[in-house]
C-alpha cells in the first residue's frame, strides 16, 4: 500500500520515565519543527494523540473565535 503524497509514517518512538518522546529528525525537518517550538497535544479516544505547532493551529482559532463573535453579534440584533 502506497502513503498519499502528504503523508508520512516516522516509525516509533518510546515514551520515557518522565512521559517525554523525542520527535523523529525527519519529522521535525518536514515540520520545520526546532528546539523551543511550542507544540499542541491534542486527544480523542478512539483515535489516539496528534502533535502540531501551536502556529498551525493559531490561525484557525482566530478565524473561529471571529465567527462566533459574528453569530453573537447577529442575535443580539
Amino acid at each position: 500500500m502506497e502513503i498519499p503524497k502528504g503523508h508520512y509514517v516516522f516509525g516509533t518512538v518510546k515514551v520515557g520515565e518522565r512521559g517525554q518522546i523525542v520527535i523523529p529528525k525527519e519529522a521535525r525537518q518536514v515540520f520545520d519543527i526546532k528546539a523551543g517550538d511550542t507544540l499542541i497535544v491534542l486527544g480523542d479516544e478512539k483515535w489516539g494523540i496528534a502533535v502540531t505547532k501551536a502556529d498551525v493551529l493559531e490561525k484557525y482559532a482566530v478565524d473561529l473565535f471571529k465567527k462566533i463573535a459574528e453569530e453573537k453579534s447577529d442575535e443580539n440584533q
